[in-house]
């Protein structure tokens, strides 16, 4: 390879990704929309100026585009929750509903294809039960932690309040998409204020 011809490919690699990050955002509201079995290739290439072919030079399927926005959905959602452990589950949570209100296309496509993904056939099914499987345990080993350390009220059975939590999240987000009038992060704080009675400013939870 010559002095040239590596710094075109240097000079394109930038533009390719810049390209590939356009089509993954527009995969975000093609699919959050119209969910995965109607949004097609066609309509995210048409959004941002390719051919169906041109698309597949940048992903080589639509189960390759879509895997690349749920990792990349996971990472916002991640930095936006922060570090989970028992002292901070509770602002965790606040933290992801929080943040999902200020992201309506994310959340849109989390909701959208999460039902769609309980058909056994869908191809994001074992992904989405592998999700809720991994979440839900996670989240109960960090409650029974949490009780441990009372910080929040022991008579509740952890891996129960753990898929509850998950189900009071989803819910509120479908409602708020239905209505957004809807203020997810009051509803879900009466939610906990109410079932896991937090822990307020440095006393804890009674034991009793």
């Amino acid at each position: 390879m010559t002095p040239e011809d590596a710094s075109r490919r240097r000079g394109s690699y930038p533009k390719g990704q810049v390209k590939r990050q356009e089509i993954v955002d527009a995969a975000l509201g093609v699919f959050g929309s119209m969910g995965w079995n109607s949004g097609s290739m066609r309509e995210i290439a048409k959004r941002v100026g390719l051919t169906p072919a041109g698309l597949l030079h940048h992903f080589k399927s639509k189960e390759e585009l879509f895997a690349e926005v749920l990792r990349q959905r996971d990472q916002k959602v991640q930095a936006a929750a922060g570090d989970v452990t028992e002292f901070h589950l509770i602002d965790q949570m606040r933290n992801v509903v929080a943040y999902n209100q200020t992201t309506r296309g994310l959340t849109s496509l989390y909701t959208v294809i999460s039902a769609e993904a309980t058909a056994p056939e869908h191809p994001a099914h074992a992904d989405f039960a592998r999700r809720y499987a991994e979440n839900a345990t996670s989240t109960t080993e960090v409650l029974e932690h949490a009780q441990r350390d009372g910080l929040i009220r022991d008579d509740i059975d952890p891996a129960h309040a753990a898929r509850l939590i998950a189900a009071v999240m989803d819910g509120l987000q479908l409602q708020w998409l239905l209505d957004g009038d809807i203020d997810m992060s009051a509803a879900f704080e009466d939610f906990l204020r109410g079932y896991l009675r937090p822990v307020r400013g440095n006393q804890r939870v009674s034991r009793a």
